[in-house]
Protein backbone atom coordinates (compact mmCIF):
# COMPACT_ATOMS: atom_id res chain seq x y z
CA UNK A 1 0.00 0.00 0.00
CA UNK A 2 1.34 3.13 -0.71
CA UNK A 3 1.28 5.99 1.50
CA UNK A 4 -1.25 8.52 1.37
CA UNK A 5 0.26 12.30 0.04
CA UNK A 6 0.54 14.79 2.35
CA UNK A 7 -2.13 18.08 1.94
CA UNK A 8 0.10 21.48 1.76
CA UNK A 9 1.51 23.29 4.36
CA UNK A 10 1.23 19.87 6.48
CA UNK A 11 3.89 19.37 8.96
CA UNK A 12 5.78 16.15 10.14
CA UNK A 13 7.21 16.00 13.43
CA UNK A 14 8.72 13.29 14.67
CA UNK A 15 7.58 11.24 17.78
CA UNK A 16 10.31 9.24 19.85
CA UNK A 17 8.33 5.69 21.77
CA UNK A 18 9.75 3.25 23.51
CA UNK A 19 10.06 -0.46 22.94
CA UNK A 20 7.56 -2.50 22.44
CA UNK A 21 5.21 0.40 22.46
CA UNK A 22 6.14 1.33 18.80
CA UNK A 23 6.30 -2.67 17.95
CA UNK A 24 2.43 -2.52 19.25
CA UNK A 25 2.04 0.53 16.90
CA UNK A 26 3.14 -0.89 13.90
CA UNK A 27 1.47 -4.11 14.47
CA UNK A 28 -1.53 -2.20 14.53
CA UNK A 29 -2.67 -3.42 18.21
CA UNK A 30 -2.15 -0.36 19.91
CA UNK A 31 -3.46 2.82 18.42
CA UNK A 32 -2.73 5.31 21.28
CA UNK A 33 0.31 7.21 22.05
CA UNK A 34 0.07 8.86 25.69
CA UNK A 35 1.98 12.16 25.73
CA UNK A 36 2.28 14.86 29.15
CA UNK A 37 0.91 18.01 26.84
CA UNK A 38 -0.51 19.01 23.86
CA UNK A 39 0.79 18.26 20.11
CA UNK A 40 0.25 19.60 17.17
CA UNK A 41 -1.65 17.80 14.40
CA UNK A 42 -0.29 16.33 11.13
CA UNK A 43 1.50 13.44 10.31
CA UNK A 44 4.42 11.83 12.72
CA UNK A 45 7.39 10.09 12.14
CA UNK A 46 7.98 7.23 14.18
CA UNK A 47 11.16 6.97 15.94
CA UNK A 48 11.93 3.94 17.97
CA UNK A 49 14.33 5.57 21.04
CA UNK A 50 17.61 3.79 22.21
CA UNK A 51 15.61 2.24 25.35
CA UNK A 52 13.28 -0.62 25.78
CA UNK A 53 10.63 -0.71 28.60
CA UNK A 54 11.18 -4.04 29.84
CA UNK A 55 8.43 -3.98 32.29
CA UNK A 56 6.18 -3.71 29.83
CA UNK A 57 7.65 -6.87 28.45
CA UNK A 58 6.26 -8.62 30.97
CA UNK A 59 2.50 -7.21 30.40
CA UNK A 60 0.34 -10.19 28.93
CA UNK A 61 -1.50 -7.67 26.49
CA UNK A 62 2.03 -6.35 24.67
CA UNK A 63 3.68 -9.85 25.06
CA UNK A 64 0.75 -11.04 22.90
CA UNK A 65 1.31 -8.07 20.56
CA UNK A 66 5.04 -8.13 19.83
CA UNK A 67 5.05 -12.20 19.77
CA UNK A 68 7.80 -12.65 16.62
CA UNK A 69 8.26 -9.01 16.00
CA UNK A 70 11.69 -7.81 16.14
CA UNK A 71 12.21 -4.65 18.43
CA UNK A 72 14.63 -2.12 16.64
CA UNK A 73 15.84 0.70 18.53
CA UNK A 74 17.07 3.81 17.48
CA UNK A 75 15.29 4.35 13.91
CA UNK A 76 12.49 5.66 11.87
CA UNK A 77 10.23 2.73 11.64
CA UNK A 78 7.31 4.00 10.32
CA UNK A 79 4.49 7.45 9.19
CA UNK A 80 1.20 8.10 10.21
CA UNK A 81 -1.46 10.88 10.22
CA UNK A 82 -2.26 11.46 14.30
CA UNK A 83 -5.68 13.09 15.90
CA UNK A 84 -4.97 14.60 18.85
CA UNK A 85 -7.68 13.99 21.98
CA UNK A 86 -7.50 16.24 24.94
CA UNK A 87 -8.17 14.11 28.36
CA UNK A 88 -11.46 13.44 28.78
CA UNK A 89 -13.52 14.40 32.20
CA UNK A 90 -11.81 12.96 35.33
CA UNK A 91 -13.97 9.20 35.84
CA UNK A 92 -14.79 9.68 32.31
CA UNK A 93 -14.03 6.20 29.96
CA UNK A 94 -10.62 5.94 28.33
CA UNK A 95 -10.65 6.25 24.54
CA UNK A 96 -8.29 2.54 24.28
CA UNK A 97 -7.23 -0.20 26.77
CA UNK A 98 -3.72 1.39 26.01
CA UNK A 99 -4.65 5.14 27.16
CA UNK A 100 -3.58 6.38 30.01
CA UNK A 101 -5.63 8.90 32.23
CA UNK A 102 -4.68 12.67 32.55
CA UNK A 103 -2.39 12.17 29.51
CA UNK A 104 -3.05 13.83 25.84
CA UNK A 105 -3.98 11.14 23.63
CA UNK A 106 -2.91 10.73 19.76
CA UNK A 107 -4.83 8.50 17.77
CA UNK A 108 -2.39 6.73 15.48
CA UNK A 109 -4.99 4.43 13.98
CA UNK A 110 -3.12 4.32 10.45
CA UNK A 111 0.14 3.78 10.98
CA UNK A 112 2.30 2.87 7.49
CA UNK A 113 5.65 0.89 8.82
CA UNK A 114 8.55 1.41 6.77
CA UNK A 115 10.04 -1.62 4.42
CA UNK A 116 13.57 -0.91 6.42
CA UNK A 117 14.14 0.96 9.75
CA UNK A 118 15.96 4.27 9.31
CA UNK A 119 18.61 4.07 11.85
CA UNK A 120 18.47 7.72 13.55
CA UNK A 121 19.75 9.22 16.60
CA UNK A 122 17.65 11.91 17.47
CA UNK A 123 19.66 15.12 17.90
CA UNK A 124 20.02 17.25 21.07
CA UNK A 125 18.91 20.44 21.86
Amino acid sequence: MSPAPLPEGDWIRGISIRQPYAACLLAGAKTVENRPGRWRTGWALLHTSKTTDQGALRVPLTGRTIRDRQLVTGAVVGIAPDHRLPPGPEGAPLCSQWAHPGAWHLVLAEVQELSEPLPLAPSVR
